[in-house]
């Protein structure tokens, strides 16, 4: 399936887009109000993002992944505010420090900290409360039980 290669057009601006990492995918929203003719090209190692709002203004973003992402499992979806962008890793549970390969950060581009978690220690944190919770457990089990009640008082016999 050959996609028409989209070309940049002469007068056109980044659109405002926020992303945030998770243990599989990346998302990043695009921030196009009643985007048209939208063209997203998902490539391994890149995306082109090229489209226009309702006042016909001309948006395009061309982003170079700090990873490289799974084209035949990333998608897009258009809403009336947004272009969210979903993409799956190559690599999963390995948390990406940037969105784009190149360090210099653009203005365009920032972090959604809404939807930010800091999951690289999510599992070791859950795991170390499980553990407390078995130890204390396996005291309360081991420790001292005391006599054994005296249930005498509970017989049927009147």
């Amino acid at each position: 399936m050959n996609k028409p290669k989209i070309v940049r057009p002469e007068a056109s601006q980044p659109a405002h887009a926020v992303w945030f990492d998770r243990k599989k995918y990346v998302t990043i929203n695009f921030m196009v109000q009643r985007p048209k003719d939208v063209q997203v090209d998902i490539q391994p190692d890149k995306m082109i993002l090229c489209c226009k709002n309702e006042t016909h203004d001309v948006f395009y973003n061309e982003l170079h992944f700090y990873e490289k992402v799974q084209i035949n499992d990333s998608r897009e979806r258009v809403y009336d505010r947004t272009i969210n962008v979903l993409l799956r890793k190559v690599k999963p549970d390995y948390a990406w420090p940037r969105l784009q390969k190149d360090s210099a950060k653009p203005s365009w581009l920032s972090v959604d900290f809404d939807n930010w978690r800091d999951w690289e220690h999510e599992d070791s944190e859950g795991k170390e409360e499980y553990d407390r919770y078995m130890d204390m457990i396996q005291e309360m089990a081991a420790g001292n039980k005391g006599e054994t009640p005296d249930m005498g008082d509970l017989s049927d016999s009147d």
